[in-house]
């Protein structure tokens, strides 16, 4: 099927496809679940709220980035199928809306990574909005409901979780809640099953993300502070769904070959590494008016970062009484003084200066692998660009 909203010319126009294909989604994802009850209804739109307040749409653009690659080899008329790639298989998607669309449930997959996220580390504000869950508490307490507010606000944010991840698989099989059956463009979008190879890659994503967030649960109920720990968390909570495996879906819908697609794996896996540690350094360090949330929440809500476990290490072969000064600012509430001291520590130990050498090496080796893969020089060009401003980003 091919969509109606215009295909992005550019890596840069993606995340404005991106919005366009969410919006077309939710006018009848959203009507489908309010036919349920009006309250269903109210929380689907706040889902959609979510989804719709911002982001910077990272997952679309290596998905689409990715299939932009894969189309560029397979456009070749030596190319062929004998390693077991896509390219000769007519199941696979040459359409750029196969890869919009997939992008866009990816965007699906991170609100549900999101709204539970925010619940797991108590967070107030996203994007510079209150999070899902302090909404529904709110909703609890201005309708004057029985029952305990807060506990509503959590279990009712866990359910639209829970909403956007099914949507998630709705829209990458295109299957449009609430579109009309009878009619031809209905009946076309009841439910497409992927490509195996991409269904393959959507399927373990899903696993991986949700198996990061629970590693990253334990270490902070363990105790484990390493940064060996929060970098297990990061290869599966983020490196690979926010850059690896999109650009690995992207280069499947268009029957990329292996040897390209294992490139392409390398390099998402480095560059969504570096995304992560520079996102270790905002949530200490960050702008709030850039990053939507409060400066330090990190430390507040005792996040085991690969930053963190750095500083302690550090800090115990250097000064213990340091490093036990750092265990006491983190985990609570901080006020000026003391969120100042922690940041002293994490710059004085050595902790900054590390992540930075270990951005920029990580970013060095996918610019090298980049730049000795198969692909045009003009999605070769765009996604340099795209992988200085993932690793050096400022929000």
């Amino acid at each position: 099927m091919t969509s109606a909203i215009p295909m992005p010319a550019s890596l840069d126009a993606v995340p404005a496809a991106v919005e366009a294909e969410l919006r077309t989604f939710f006018d009848t994802a959203v009507p489908a679940a309010t036919e349920i009850a009006p309250v269903v209804g109210a929380a689907a739109g706040l889902v959609r709220e979510f989804v719709l307040q911002g982001g910077k749409r990272i997952r679309p653009v290596f998905a689409f980035a990715g299939w932009r690659c894969g189309m560029t080899e397979s456009a070749r008329p030596d190319e062929s199928a004998a390693d077991g790639s896509g390219l000769d298989d007519p199941t696979v998607g040459r359409d750029a809306s196969d890869a919009l669309r997939v992008g866009a449930a990816l965007e699906l997959v991170q609100a549900c990574a999101l709204i539970h996220d925010d619940i797991i580390d108590h967070s107030d504000t996203r994007r510079g909005n209150p999070t899902l869950h302090r909404v529904f508490q709110s909703r609890h307490v201005e309708a004057e409901w029985a029952g305990d507010a807060a506990e509503h606000g959590v279990a009712a944010a866990i359910l639209a979780g829970d909403l956007a991840l099914a949507w998630a698989d709705d829209l990458v099989h295109d299957h449009r809640p609430g579109a009309p059956t009878e009619s031809a463009e209905g009946a076309d979008r009841r439910y497409r099953a992927l490509p195996p190879a991409v269904g393959a890659t959507w399927a373990s994503m899903r696993t991986e993300v949700l198996g990061g967030q629970f590693l990253d649960i334990v270490n902070e109920a363990s105790g484990d502070e390493s940064a060996a720990a929060a970098y297990r968390v990061m290869e599966f909570k983020t490196a690979a769904y926010t850059v690896a495996r999109p650009l690995e879906l992207g280069a499947r819908l268009a029957g990329a070959s292996e040897p390209l697609v294992a490139t392409l794996r390398r390099i998402g896996h480095d560059l969504g590494i570096a995304f992560q540690l520079r996102d270790d350094l905002l949530g200490v360090f960050g702008d709030p008016a850039r990053t939507g949330k409060p400066s330090g929440d990190d430390l507040v809500s005792g996040k085991r970062t690969a930053l963190l476990g750095t500083a302690l290490r550090r800090a115990d072969d250097t000064d213990p009484a340091l490093g036990q000064r750092l265990r006491e600012l983190i985990g609570r509430p901080l006020d000026d003084a003391e969120l100042a001291s922690a940041r002293g520590i994490l710059v004085d130990v050595g902790a900054v200066a590390e992540i930075e050498t270990a951005i920029d090496d990580l970013l060095g080796n996918a610019l090298a692998a980049l730049d000795s893969a198969d692909i045009g020089d003009e999605i070769r060009a765009e996604l340099t660009a795209v992988a200085h401003r993932t690793a050096h980003r400022e929000a």
